[in-house]
């Protein structure tokens, strides 16, 4: 298992489909992951520590965690089959649970616990951009996140 930190969420173009993409602690691979807009949502606000007046799905799981004193140890992605991945949330007394990524990485953002992928699944899906090359991905992200359609009229 190699432990996976979340980048951020991106929307993918054309088609406007969030990603999470996330990224090997120790490491160069990256694992996007196409997930839904609610749970962008989720996984964004966790990020930028936006706390909701009223909990949203996942600060209730945590809340209902704690109240019956479950501890969350960790979040694996372990599997991608058939183009869906697959996750556990893996408890301190070795219980795990089957979950969607996306639910498992919005809810270890919340319980602020460790997030691993299994070393077959980053070889398979993930994508390996070498140190070097980060900066100009960077970059590249800025760029994508500020221009405009009126940036590419060629009348200007």
């Amino acid at each position: 298992m190699h432990e996976l930190s979340v980048v951020g969420v991106r929307v993918e173009l054309p088609s406007q489909q969030p990603i999470v993409l996330l990224k090997e602690a120790h490491g160069e691979r990256y694992l996007p992951i196409w997930i839904g807009a609610v749970e962008a949502t989720a996984i964004a606000f966790a990020q930028q520590g936006v706390v909701p007046p009223r909990p949203l799905t996942h600060d209730l799981l945590k809340d209902v965690l704690v109240a019956v004193g479950a501890r969350l140890s960790a979040v694996q992605i372990i599997d991608l089959r058939d183009g869906v991945f697959y996750a556990d949330l893996v408890f301190a007394d070795g219980l795990r649970v089957s979950a969607r990524p996306s639910d498992a990485i919005a809810l270890a953002l919340r319980a602020n616990v460790a997030i691993y992928g299994e070393e077959a699944l980053l070889d398979e899906a993930g994508i390996a951009i070498p140190d070097e090359q980060e900066n100009e991905v960077e970059r590249f992200r800025e760029f994508l996140d500020t221009v405009t359609p009126e940036d590419f009229d060629a009348e200007s």
